[in-house]
């Protein structure tokens, strides 16, 4: 599991499965967060849960989160 940020576009994401590939995400869940942010669940083919995308990182993680996540 690998989490990475980008403090510019203020999103963060949480690799769950290895190596996933573009493209390998064909279903998104979207769960909105009013005022803070949304979180994306990305699923494969399988359904097998392959990352969460966080959009409004900033608002949505813990700081100590956000420093330790590599740089993107």
């Amino acid at each position: 599991m690998r989490v990475t940020v980008d403090l510019e576009a203020d999103a963060a994401y949480v690799e769950i499965a290895d190596d996933v590939k573009d493209g390998e995400a064909v279903e998104q869940v979207v769960i909105d967060r009013p005022g803070r942010g949304d979180v994306v669940l990305d699923f494969d083919v399988d359904g097998h849960l392959l990352g969460v995308e966080i959009i409004g990182a900033a608002g949505l993680l813990r700081r100590s989160v956000l420093v330790a996540a590599d740089r993107t």
